[in-house]
């Protein structure tokens, strides 16, 4: 197939590529500047510069490249676009991903259905955001949670992306926490400098997924015109109090602190506490099952552990 790979140059796209790339498919992958080009053509595809959150420009792209299937990795969280995390002010750090999920699945639609290309597959998001209620782990079938206030906007961009793109007939893939090659470097550090505690009892439950297997994932979706939501997740959804400890372990660093909700909540505000205490992770049994998805990395013990030899 051909294939249009918006935000190709970014930390998943980076691994998708290429594995796309190696099944024959012929691949166009999109940069925000000129920078990124040289990448993604050691990647093996046609690099172009795109503004996502610029309607005409996605048009352009799209036509040009008068791709089979598109697939939506468009997001904006790396420090140099996001800056320095903050937790406390989710919506504002987020602030551009948000458009990017809703302006920018908009116009992806939009180019999609002018250049007749009739499969769309999405970047969604499945870590810990699962409805807090009922049990830890979660399927499709269950809700994703509002999030506390400072976090309205980002759960419904992602709400949106997800009506829309499946209404369209697309599939959706909720990765889970992404973790690999450059994913997790800024979470490391501060587990090194011991400036990641355990909130409470570190009871909350989260979802992580290998950059790699992730890729395949979405390879998968597009070859098989897959439709619907799908958790890409491992097999392992944990609490926090047991994967911070060892990924602290795995990057030799000291055992996390422990600081209370209250304190918490005072520094880095609710939507941290509410993934450290609250957070509900996801099953993969549908990927699984539905698009003959396997594992590399079923476990973040085996991953945590080879990522940071």
């Amino acid at each position: 197939m051909r294939v249009f790979v918006a935000g190709g140059s970014g930390a998943l796209g980076r691994r998708l590529v290429p594995q796309l790339v190696a099944r024959g498919h012929q691949v166009t992958a999109t940069a925000t500047g000129p920078a990124k080009l040289s990448l993604l053509e050691q990647l093996g595809a046609d690099g172009v510069v795109m503004d996502g959150l610029d309607a005409v420009s996605v048009g352009e792209a799209v036509a040009a490249a008068r791709p089979d299937a598109i697939v939506h990795q468009m997001t904006a969280l790396s420090a140099a676009h996001a800056g320095k995390p903050d937790l406390k002010h989710p919506d504002r750090f987020f602030a551009t991903t948000i458009r990017l999920r809703s302006e920018g699945t908009d116009h992806l639609l939009a180019a999609a259905e002018a250049a007749g290309v009739s499969h769309v597959v999405a970047q969604g998001f499945g870590a810990f955001n699962g409805l807090r209620e009922g049990g830890w782990v979660k399927t499709e079938e269950d809700p994703l949670d509002p999030g506390p206030a400072s976090a309205r906007k980002g759960a419904e961009a992602l709400g949106h992306l997800e009506d829309v793109v499946v209404r369209a007939g697309g599939a959706v893939l909720r990765y889970g926490g992404l973790y690999g090659p450059g994913a997790i470097d800024d979470w490391v550090e501060l587990v090194r400098k011991r400036m990641f505690p355990l909130v409470g009892g570190g009871t909350g439950y989260f979802s992580w997924v290998h950059l790699d297997d992730a890729a395949g994932a979405t390879v998968l979706a597009l070859e098989q015109q897959a439709a619907g939501v799908f958790n890409i997740v491992d097999d392992e959804p944990a609490p926090v109090s047991r994967w911070l400890p060892y990924l602290a372990e795995c990057a030799g660093a000291k055992r996390p602190r422990r600081l209370p909700k209250w304190v918490a909540r005072l520094l880095a505000g609710e939507m941290a506490v509410i993934m450290m205490t609250e957070g509900r992770g996801f099953s993969n049994a549908k990927a699984k099952r539905e698009l003959g998805w396997e594992l590399r990395y079923p476990s973040w013990q085996q991953g945590f552990k080879e990522e940071l030899a």
